[in-house]
């Protein structure tokens, strides 16, 4: 919640205080940056030391640029620090994501991982409908609040880390070497289904980073302030959550594969009618269904991409999703700004939408084992398939 908080805290205060659609985009290149350049380290810590201490350090030290942000707000200090304070605050985050993310499979059995990977996100999903509609409100009063909130929010979440207890995992003995710092995209590589679902991803989010662009359409093209303008980045959490409930509660999935497809599809038309949009509502109903989408699509590629590697490698293999989703984030944000800067923010977003259904028609055509990917539990890692254990299998 802090850390959505702070986003709609940024993007209005850089909005408000430069006026141009690509100071937006270098709000994303600012964070896209660390996370491109030092997720691999970041996946190698996860993997060789004690994941909850490195978690711990990791929002630590995203506390203190929380309050280096809320410094410079009150002091009205330079933009430019500001974005140096973002991309320190996206090198803190980068090198505890692969850790954090790696715990989970440590608190529950794997035959009902899926469903548990479904609550984790609703409870994400919780806190993006609450953070950006409570930021709204928050930034109509004072931004600098946001900032504090925000460190309040990690020191917070610090505290409950340390109380929870994790089944015990190996100790790693291997040494730090570019070998063991690569293996990760060696195992990725390996494993084309995990392979294509980063990728799918990777360019869906580059191509669909509307979100980015919500300050302009909340102050110039919908004129509702920063009250909808946080109703507005809240929207796709709500849409998100309710998907998760609902799936929490559907039989588990048969055709994996197919919903993730169907959904990013989804996801694309729902961003061109959002850019087109100039009503309120259809633009919240809009990205309430871009988050929806979202959510089955990220259900599926959490599961498969933590269920296809094993323990030992799952740090690394997770930082080398967090560099084509993680940056694809931000520097989907960078291209929307661009675009928007040059062609209008219309364009941008209509654009992208496109962009991703043709994303998803190529990998559809092109990765035939994604398409016919059958139930999440079944996945195996590639050294289970090897033993003779049942592995995840297409449905024919």
């Amino acid at each position: 919640m802090g850390n959505q908080i702070q986003s709609i805290a940024i993007g209005w205060e850089i909005y408000q205080r430069t006026g141009q659609a690509l100071s937006l985009g270098l709000v994303g290149l600012a964070q896209a940056v660390p996370t491109i350049v030092l997720a691999l380290p970041a996946g190698f810590l996860a993997d060789r030391f004690d994941r909850r201490k490195v978690v711990v350090f990791s929002m630590l030290g995203t506390t203190l640029t929380s309050l280096g942000l809320l410094a410079l707000s009150l002091g009205e200090g330079p933009v430019l620090l500001m974005y140096a304070l973002l991309a320190l605050d996206a090198t803190a985050t980068c090198l505890g994501r692969p850790a954090r993310t790696a715990l989970v499979p440590l608190l529950v059995p794997r035959d009902v991982f899926p469903i548990a990977v479904t609550w984790n996100t609703s409870l994400m999903q919780m806190a993006w409908v609450a953070g950006p509609a409570l930021g709204g409100f928050i930034v109509m009063y004072s931004v600098p609040a946001a900032y504090g909130l925000s460190a309040a929010s990690t020191l917070v979440f610090v505290v409950l880390l340390t109380r929870v207890d994790f089944r015990a995992e190996p100790e790693s003995v291997e040494p730090a070497s570019l070998s063991t710092l690569l293996a990760g995209i060696r195992y990725v590589w390996r494993t084309r289904l995990i392979l294509s679902l980063m990728a799918l991803d990777m360019f869906a989010v580059l191509l669909g980073g509307a979100v980015y662009l919500l300050p302009i359409y909340a102050e110039d093209i919908l004129r509702v302030g920063p009250q909808g303008f946080g109703w507005l980045r809240a929207a796709p959490g709500v849409g998100a959550f309710c998907m998760a409930i609902l799936l929490a509660y559907l039989p588990p999935m048969r055709r994996a594969g197919r919903n993730l497809l169907f959904a990013v599809a989804g996801f694309g038309a729902a961003t061109i009618v959002f850019g087109f949009s100039q009503s309120f509502w259809l633009s919240l109903a809009m990205l309430f269904l871009t988050g929806a989408f979202d959510n089955v699509s990220m259900v599926v590629r959490h599961t498969l991409v933590q269920l296809l590697t094993t323990n030992r490698m799952r740090g690394r293999v997770l930082a080398v999703n967090y560099v084509f989703i993680g940056a694809s984030n931000e520097l989907g944000g960078m291209e929307s700004g661009l675009v928007a800067h040059w062609f209008g923010p219309v364009v941008s977003v209509v654009s992208g939408g496109i962009g991703t259904l043709f994303v998803v028609l190529g990998t559809a055509a092109g990765v035939p084992g994604l398409r016919r990917f059958g139930a999440l539990h079944e996945a195996r890692p590639e050294e289970e398939e090897s033993t003779g254990d049942h592995a995840g299998k297409p449905i024919p």
